[in-house]
């Protein structure tokens, strides 16, 4: 009796693990699908094909099907990874609606339900930024911080707010800039230019850095949430589209960050540049004793015709840095996510064009798959590339349907580096009868026939990553010679956030320092420089100078439309007219620290026998019909 209930017990015992295991089995083999990127997508695209990103446990082996009309699959494309797979759809022909997807895996299967969407207009009316307009880039972690926001938010990787430290993130966010709104039509500008916005997932480093800036993108399809929602990035960009402001997003499709679960669980080798270093290093971003290769930095390899393989390799296959993993843009599915993701802003969101960072790092033939895309698609809108090589003929290269170069960038505004660096180099020389001060800038200039369009170059004085134009002192009489010329020349002009009240600082030991907090912008800050009377009495003078120039650009065709004449600097004047339909507007400079005179005789072939001009900052009239005074440095915009 005894031994027949041991042999009932260990029976009962097998029957219940055989039962556990089969639902171990069940639950194993039970088809998953955690994601699909994009998460929606619309109907009516110029392009119909769909590349859906789908992840799931064992989700390659998976069959899938569609009843939806006007919906055919084209193709799967199993990868290296079991976890992801992807599904090529037809979409010519649907319609908006819920299409329901199955995905099998021998007798286990799932469906979802994936959202087809209308589009709020067509492609055509989607128009971009052009030199109509000033860009005002901004930080979003540095501008302005709203009520209620939430300083140590759950889910993420460690990080910390800590405004005393200028490479921590500081908590600025995406509602703090919707709330000054009105300040940027004060001031003037017409676009807004934020750095990228999207989830940077990455924990602090123990020497005190963070990803604040945003170029480490974790998830291409969310903004971060310590900046705010999705709909709160939408909501931004709609009120700022009702005051007349336009919105630029910035992106990055040469690397992302070292916390994308595409490093994790790799969809293939070939997904990454140089990928066989994560193994040596076991899945860290610690290159040491790895095949690490950090890009040289170098650009000109790309476009040089005598470039060594090793050069060109080193350049575009090398990471920019170990914590944010360089993307293989040869690989067609990968260049499908990236041209998709771009689209999907595009129509979720509403900007108005695109900011592309470390454009030539990247592979060139991909990104002029990617610009050709989104020029048949979206014919009238702009997207800018950062191409920071100081030579006109090298940035001319890269600007669309230029004759210098043997392929087709498609990419219509380039960011003038040349300006840049001779601008920077000129704000401390006196303009001689050469080549200093002021006749760097002419000597740039010249070379504007390399350009198809040179009126789509973007121009600029300093940006996130470079010193600011003051460096660490207060000169306005350069800083308004600059801003002179960055507004009325044949370019289209980016300011930096903070110019206008006189911010800043170098990059002589971080970054940060040159991304400083925008006074006014977080709770107890006891300067204001959003307000007039938060702002010091040389603040105040600044900011309405430049605001006065900035209205006065607003809608005018002379300098939108106008044909450019420089004149060589002569005995330190320098001279650029802008004329358009017997309307002309003069920028003067006197490029040295004495007094100057404008030679009107000099200049007889631009004045047309005027005898008074106004002087568009202050509104008195000057008389030309004789030779002009000028004091040391001094700016003088007028027009007749």
């Amino acid at each position: 009796m005894k031994n027949q209930s041991v042999k009932d017990m260990k029976k009962l015992l097998f029957t219940l693990s055989f039962i556990v295991y089969m639902m171990s089995m069940n639950a194993a083999t039970k088809v998953q699908v955690q994601r699909i990127d994009p998460t929606d997508w619309y109907v009516g695209m110029k392009d119909a094909s769909l590349q859906l990103m789908v992840y799931g446990p064992g989700i390659r082996e998976a069959s899938v099907s569609t009843d939806y009309p006007g919906v055919r699959i084209d193709s799967l494309v199993q990868l290296e990874s079991p976890n992801y797979l992807l599904v090529y759809l037809d979409l010519k022909g649907a319609k908006a609606g819920n299409m329901p997807l199955t995905f099998q895996v021998g007798k286990k299967k799932v469906k979802v339900l994936y959202t087809l969407k209308e589009r709020e207009m067509s492609g055509e009316k989607r128009i971009g930024f052009s030199n109509a307009d000033v860009l005002y880039m901004l930080m979003p972690d540095r501008f302005a911080q709203s009520e209620g926001h939430v300083k140590a938010m759950k889910g993420f990787n460690t990080y910390q707010e800590d405004r005393t430290k200028p490479s921590l993130r500081h908590g600025g966010d995406l509602e703090g800039v919707r709330q000054h709104l009105d300040y940027f039509n004060e001031l003037g500008v017409t676009a807004l230019w934020f750095t990228p916005v999207l989830e940077n997932n990455s924990p602090d480093t123990d020497n005190g850095f963070s990803t604040y800036h945003g170029y480490a993108t974790t998830d291409y399809y969310r903004v971060d949430p310590r900046f705010g929602t999705n709909v709160e990035y939408k909501r931004l960009i709609d009120e700022a589209h009702a005051k007349g402001l336009k919105v630029v997003m910035d992106m990055i499709f040469n690397h992302c960050g070292f916390e994308h679960p595409w490093v994790k669980d790799m969809p293939e080798k070939s997904w990454f540049n140089l990928p066989e270093w994560l193994e040596d290093s076991k899945g860290t971003s610690n290159p040491t004793n790895t095949r690490f290769q950090q890009t040289s930095y170098k650009l000109t390899p790309v476009l040089d015709p005598y470039a060594s393989k090793v050069d060109l390799k080193e350049t575009v296959n090398g990471w920019f840095v170990p914590t944010m993993p360089d993307l293989n843009q040869k690989n067609p599915h990968v260049m499908k996510y990236l041209i998709q993701n771009s689209i999907w802003w595009i129509e979720t969101v509403g900007i108005d064009g695109i900011r592309m960072d470390t454009y030539p790092y990247a592979d060139r033939l991909g990104m002029a798959q990617w610009m050709k895309t989104l020029d048949t698609e979206y014919p009238n809108f702009n997207t800018v590339g950062e191409t920071w090589v100081t030579e006109p003929a090298y940035t001319a290269t890269w600007q669309k349907d230029s004759k210098l170069s043997p392929i087709n960038s498609y990419l219509k505004t380039v960011m003038d580096f040349s300006f840049f660096e001779k601008l920077s180099q000129a704000k401390n020389e006196e303009t001689d009868d050469w080549w200093n001060g002021l006749n760097r800038i002419y000597n740039s200039l010249v070379y504007d026939y390399l350009y198809v369009n040179p009126s789509s170059v973007m121009a600029f004085i300093e940006n996130h990553d470079t010193d600011r134009f003051l460096g660490k002192g207060k000169d306005t009489l350069a800083l308004k010679q600059a801003l002179a010329l960055l507004l009325t020349i044949n370019r289209i002009p980016q300011l930096y956030y903070g110019t206008e009240i006189l911010m800043n600082g170098t990059k002589e030991i971080t970054d940060g320092h040159v991304r400083e907090d925008f006074p006014g912008g977080f709770p107890g800050d006891t300067h204001n420089g959003f307000t007039k009377e938060g702002r010091s009495k040389t603040e105040n003078m600044m900011f309405d100078w430049l605001s006065k120039l900035l209205h006065w650009r607003q809608g005018n065709d002379v300098i939108i439309k106008g044909k450019q004449t420089q004149f060589i600097p002569w005995k330190g004047v320098y001279v650029i007219a802008r004329q358009y339909n017997g309307k002309t507007a003069l920028t003067i400079l006197n490029g040295r620290k004495t007094p100057g005179t404008l030679e009107v005789a000099r200049y007889q072939e631009v004045l047309n026998g005027a005898k008074t001009a106004r002087d568009i900052i202050t509104g008195h009239q000057v008389d030309i019909s004789k030779d002009v005074k000028l004091r040391p440095r001094q700016t003088l915009i007028i027009e007749y």
